[in-house]
């Protein structure tokens, strides 16, 4: 564990000018004290670890040096090759960059390890889009998918329900969701960022400036609140279920997931038959209707009146259907 922990070590040092002990820390998931006591003993095996003291100091390789530990283990070269997944690669028209560089890393590998692309393709494949959904590519993707890579900003027209809209947009970063293309975006008018679906640009022209990447910057963490403020922002209605055990376990499979959690997070206590009663946030009567028709005798809908009505209507409708049929 210490051995590639050491090994990490240096060739992060290597790949920068210098780290603090805070960044290295970070990155090697350990104390900043254990930083110390490893840069020592890198120092002591002959490796050149420099420590700058002073606010502004850090760690740094001294005179050019160059480990030669960077041959791929085949559990590494495997991962490399699952890194690149082929269908959102060719759909932003890098796919020949992909393949050449492929072939290069696969070239570099040692003897022993030059089958990991075929290995890793054999046995992990992503298809990312939902079932029964018929793949489509934005035609616009390729021109967006470069001007993030170039950090170049696009002037774009994009389809809205109340019309369509023409923005001078920062692209940050793309995001494939259940086939779905997304881009996460600087608007430059306001400096808000928002997330787009790629499908709905008309238009878009790559302008002649770059703009300064933050490089606070993080796609993740964007994509992660935006989806989640965009998941609250339909859920507009509030609708009170009464589950049996079974229904608590089918829930997540019936509602978004941001309803599940609130829904179970304030469940009562179960009462003498195991039920328990939940609110649940819905995007609407309608939906949560279509919802928790999956759910059958297993969910009671307690609130709102015209809902509970309306599953009392299905329920009479269906006991009529089944019952002629039993006769």
């Amino acid at each position: 564990m210490r051995a590639a922990r050491l090994i990490k070590m240096v060739l992060l040092l290597q790949s920068r000018v210098s780290m603090t002990a805070a960044e290295l820390a970070r990155e090697l998931e350990v104390s900043e004290r254990t930083v110390t006591r490893d840069a020592q003993a890198l120092s002591e095996a002959g490796v050149p670890v420099y420590a700058d003291r002073g606010r502004a100091g850090g760690y740094r390789l001294v005179g050019g040096y160059r480990t030669r530990l960077t041959g791929l283990a085949r559990g590494e070269a495997e991962a490399l090759f699952l890194s690149g997944v082929p269908g959102a690669l060719r759909e932003m028209g890098l796919e020949d960059a992909a393949s050449a560089a492929r072939l290069k890393v696969s070239a570099a590998l040692l003897p022993s390890v030059r089958d990991a692309p075929e290995s890793a393709a054999q046995r992990f494949h992503l298809d990312a889009p939902a079932w029964f959904r018929e793949p489509r590519t934005p035609a616009l993707l390729p021109v967006i998918a470069e001007a993030v890579w170039d950090d170049r900003c696009v002037s774009a027209r994009y389809r809205r329900r109340d019309g369509e809209v023409e923005r001078t947009l920062e692209p940050y970063g793309l995001v494939l969701k259940a086939g779905v293309w997304y881009l996460c975006a600087r608007v430059a008018d306001d400096g808000s960022v928002r997330t787009y679906r790629i499908d709905r640009f008309t238009a878009v022209d790559a302008l002649a400036g770059r703009f300064p990447r933050d490089p606070d910057f993080d796609l993740p963490g964007c994509w992660a609140e935006q989806a989640e403020r965009f998941a609250r922002s339909i859920l507009r209605a509030e609708v009170v279920v009464r589950l049996s055990p079974e229904g608590v376990r089918r829930l997540p499979y019936a509602l978004e997931p941001l309803s599940v959690r609130e829904a179970l997070a304030g469940a009562g206590e179960p009462d003498a038959e195991g039920w328990v009663t939940v609110t649940a946030p819905v995007e609407s009567e309608e939906v949560a209707h279509s919802q928790l028709s999956a759910l059958g005798p297993e969910a009671q809908v307690l609130a709102p009146a015209s809902l509970r009505e309306r599953f009392a209507r299905d329920a009479a409708a269906l006991a009529a259907l089944y019952g002629h049929a039993d006769a």
